[in-house]
């Protein structure tokens, strides 16, 4: 069996008109980037921003969001050329497929799993902990042993969205892309209330420094496990703020600009996949680096730093509370709750679009490509996948596996970024609608970037990591490797040529 055997661009395309897995087309441009906003702005803005900035980056944390951004930006260009010359659902796991090899498809198809399933469940349960926050004293409160996978019997919350959720995956993509615009749009409003009235109580003394001396990690680490990587390998004491604590804390922001790729996972469904999908992509990009700036330079702005409680669940609302606008921090609560529901959406509609693809390759039982009849969406596994959401997020503490989701996106970068040059030397026939600017060196940049911020993980982050890939190896040579539909064909050919006679398969 050839483990690096390729599937052609063609064949991908062509595929996505067979009977009975076909997708419907029904997303533009508009429906693309605001559902790249609506997955990216999450959590992340709520959470992530004040607690860098008291852990790892000070004020700076703005420098941090801005290498962060740099990042995914170099990404997305790769990303725009190849869904727009390759616009078929599965995003980096389809463009692996057709430049590197089928075995590197499955790690990267099994690594975007990781990705998407973790990432939503562990935005599952955040959704439970701001709608616990919220409803706390009235007839909706969560009693405590259905509130908490850690401290009860079960998250609730997280198991009662995820069910509804995929209820809405399966109805439609048109159906949650209108949702979506909603919950979107009540989103930015909440930030730019957090600007506007943020703005008028900054203290510019709060600023400086900007970039905080450095200084030694708290101590409690556990050695190689709790240590960042890059300070393992180069011998040196873990150490927060200065220019290392703002390169680490990119790499930890990083998670909050994790979705932007789920836009590529939508291509078979988009009316016109060459021009909408780039602006798609990098258009909501651009104005999520932006908000997460400014927001950034409020909060630092508002309280200084070192008075950030970095346990505290909602930083961003506290640092209102600081100031005497109680109301904006329940504001900002609620504005969380409603948002995070559309992020867990659109992660669940990423890995359901993923897993389809892989399906239909017969790398994963072709059961799951079934295509509902009336909706037009892969209904099979939609609800395989919202099951396992709801049963992760309402029965594990996640706490530990978050990080897992920012490597694994990060090395999906790293392959899409090879990819998108390799492709170029394969296949400089293809049409390409989109073309990424001076390609080698947007490239390599992006390589080196994203390897560097997977670096500045810790090592725990590393070794549950390699132990998902290890899991994925195991189930790829136990079926994938034999049921794709590439080595069937050889197969079919090899049979044919043995009795004289070529077979021709589809």
């Amino acid at each position: 069996m050839d483990l690096m055997r390729t599937k052609s661009v063609e064949q991908s395309i062509a595929e996505t008109d067979e009977p009975g897995r076909r997708l419907k087309k029904t997303l533009g441009a508009l429906d693309l980037m605001v559902f790249g906003v609506g997955v990216i702005i999450g959590a992340g803005i709520f959470v992530v921003t004040g607690t860098v900035a008291r852990t790892n980056s000070g004020p700076a944390i703005t420098l941090s969001f801005a290498i962060a951004g740099l990042a995914c930006g170099l990404a997305a260009l790769c990303y725009a050329e190849f869904a727009s010359t390759v616009p078929v659902a599965g995003s980096a796991y389809t463009f692996s497929y057709a430049t590197l090899g089928e075995l590197v498809a499955w790690i990267i198809g099994w690594d975007l799993v990781l990705e998407f399933t973790i990432g939503a469940a562990a935005l599952a349960t955040s959704f439970s902990g701001y709608f616990q926050e919220v409803f706390a004293g009235t007839f909706l409160e969560v009693p405590t042993s259905m509130g908490s996978a850690a401290d009860g019997v079960v998250d609730l919350p997280a198991v009662i969205i995820a069910l509804l959720v995929t209820g809405a995956l399966i109805v439609g993509i048109k159906f949650s892309s209108r949702l979506n615009q909603v919950v979107v749009a009540i989103k930015l409003l909440v930030i730019a209330a957090v600007i506007v009235f943020g703005v008028s109580h900054i203290d510019t003394d709060n600023y400086s420094p900007f970039i905080p001396k450095s200084q030694p990690a708290p101590e409690g680490g556990d050695g190689f496990l709790d240590n960042t990587l890059i300070s393992t390998l180069l011998g040196v004491d873990p150490a927060v703020y200065g220019l290392a604590g703002v390169i680490a804390g990119a790499s930890i922001v990083f998670f909050a600009f994790l979705g932007f790729d789920i836009v590529a996972t939508t291509a078979e469904e988009t009316r016109n996949p060459q021009r909408d999908i780039p602006r798609g992509i990098l258009g909501s990009l651009a104005v999520v680096t932006l908000l997460y700036i400014a927001v950034s330079l409020v909060v630092t702005g508002m309280q200084p730093y070192t008075e950030i409680d970095e346990n505290d669940a909602a930083p961003l609302a506290s640092a209102f509370d600081a100031v005497g606008m109680e109301w904006m921090g329940r504001l900002i609560s609620v504005g969380a709750c409603i948002g995070l529901i559309v992020v867990v959406m659109i992660l669940m509609l990423g890995q359901t679009r993923v897993a389809f693809a892989m399906a239909r390759d017969g790398l994963l039982p072709t059961a799951l490509a079934r295509v509902h009849p009336r909706f037009g969406t892969p209904h099979v596994i939609t609800a395989v996948t919202g099951v396992a959401v709801a049963l992760i997020g309402g029965l594990v503490d996640l706490g530990t596996l978050v990080n897992l989701v920012s490597i694994g996106a990060l090395f999906a970068f790293v392959l899409v970024s090879v990819g998108v040059v390799v492709l170029r030397r394969q296949r400089p026939d293809l049409e390409r609608s989109f073309r990424t600017p001076a390609v080698y060196l947007v490239s390599v940049a992006s390589v080196l970037l994203c390897v560097y911020l997977m670096l500045n993980l810790t090592g725990s982050t590393w070794v549950r990591f390699a132990v998902w890939m290890a899991i994925g190896l195991v189930v790829y040579f136990a079926y994938g490797r034999t049921h794709s539909r590439l080595a069937l064909q050889q197969t079919d050919r090899h049979e044919g040529q043995g009795t004289g006679q070529e077979t021709v398969s589809g």
